[in-house]
């Protein structure tokens, strides 16, 4: 069979040979349970505190303001939920904005019905949440903030350090600023202390690590209410006995990606951007969707416009390219992206949503293949459609 030509990266990663490598041992002759007190778990208790060290020493932080959990949805519930359920008792608001992951909206719409408010920001046309309007939500009631690191359907970089540093002006050790950096995790610095946030997620299988696996950084005196209830595992912040394999595959697969950052992010870089001109050249009536330049290197996120992206992405399936229309998690849904309606695309636009989001191991050739293939697949498409063909004919 044809080789994949995977351009889905912003849905999951393969894991890294060498994450993997570093993985093994704990499935088979290092399998004890690290809550154990004889040698064979604190083998695996080791493993894990190591594990730990690492993604603190890449956040910046402290070992124990590293959280593992099953995951970034995880994460993301376990952060909002926890600050907001121990701060109750000095308010009930919490601010977001429109274009979150529905781990984050989903999470906030939940907490209303324990008697939570939430105010949702709008963006700008290119997905960006600026200061002033994170600014002009506050109230006295306002405990809680989540503004994600980028965006994963578009890629948008949002200014999460100038929204930190407006929060410690203003309302000084008041609210808890946290930020879904899933996306964000294998491009972005994620250093806490320059981010300045208290809550940080992340997701392993996002950066070539393993699925299943998630990290919550949680800075050290910030209210905090655990969710997930019944032994002591992650310093009675997170019941449940710990994914060993998985933990040590996170930690490895993080490190991997710091250290191969710049190197990574220009390889992605290069091949979005070649790709991004080569699809405005070739197709007309495309919108590229998301910041222009404050954009993650390997997003291209485009509306193809007389078309349906479901149908563009069929097509691309049978070619044996893999890409998608939106977030991972939404992607069954016949309803358009919540990201683009709120970044202002209209409706019938945003229903030609696709996502093309580039890995370190694609090529130029692949490039090079898929505008082909892309090309006549948007071509054919429109020639059935009846917009499609009476936009040919007024051309």
């Amino acid at each position: 069979m044809k080789r994949t030509i995977y351009l889905d990266h912003a849905a999951t990663t393969p894991v890294h040979p060498k994450v993997l490598e570093a993985m093994l041992p704990y499935f088979s002759e290092q399998f004890g349970n690290p809550s154990t007190i004889y040698g064979l778990g604190q083998e695996a208790r080791k493993a894990v505190e190591d594990a730990r060290s690492t993604v603190a020493d890449i956040l910046g932080c402290k070992p124990k303001e590293v959280i593992f959990t099953s995951g970034g949805t995880e994460s993301d519930n376990a952060a909002i939920k926890g600050a907001a359920f121990a701060l109750k008792d000095k308010g009930n608001h919490i601010v977001t904005s429109s274009v979150e992951h529905h781990a984050v909206l989903e999470t906030c719409h939940q907490l209303e019905d324990y008697g939570f408010e939430t105010t949702l920001l709008r963006v700008d046309c290119t997905g960006i949440v600026t200061p002033g309007a994170v600014a002009a939500a506050i109230t006295p009631r306002t405990t809680v903030i989540s503004i994600m690191l980028a965006n994963n359907e578009v890629g948008t970089i949002e200014p999460i350090a100038e929204i930190a540093a407006m929060l410690r002006t203003s309302h000084p050790g008041r609210i808890v600023f946290h930020t879904d950096a899933v996306q964000g995790g294998g491009s972005l610095d994620i250093n806490v202390e320059r981010l300045g946030v208290d809550m940080l997620s992340l997701s392993a299988h996002k950066f070539y690590g393993p699925k299943g696996v998630g990290i919550l950084y949680v800075k050290q005196g910030t209210p905090f209410s655990p969710q997930q209830k019944g032994g002591a595992q992650e310093m009675n912040r997170r019941a449940g006995t710990e994914n060993v394999p998985g933990i040590v595959g996170a930690a490895a697969a993080l490190r991997l990606a710091t250290e191969n950052r710049e190197a990574n992010n220009a390889t992605c870089r290069r091949l979005r951007d070649c790709f991004i001109a080569g699809v405005e050249a070739r197709i007309p009536d495309v919108q590229l969707t998301g910041h222009p330049e404050m954009r993650l290197p390997n997003n291209a996120s485009f509306c193809f416009m007389y078309v349906e992206g479901e149908a563009i992405l069929l097509h691309l399936d049978f070619a044996n390219i893999a890409a998608t229309s939106g977030s991972a998690c939404t992607s069954g849904s016949l309803d358009p992206s919540h990201c683009l309606l709120a970044m202002g695309v209209p409706h019938d636009i945003a229903h030609g949503s696709v996502r093309f989001t580039f890995g370190h191991e694609n090529t130029e050739a692949e490039v090079d293949e898929v505008l082909n293939v892309l090309t006549q697949i948007v071509e054919r498409l429109r020639a059935m459609s009846p917009v499609g063909r009476a936009r040919k004919k007024s051309a």
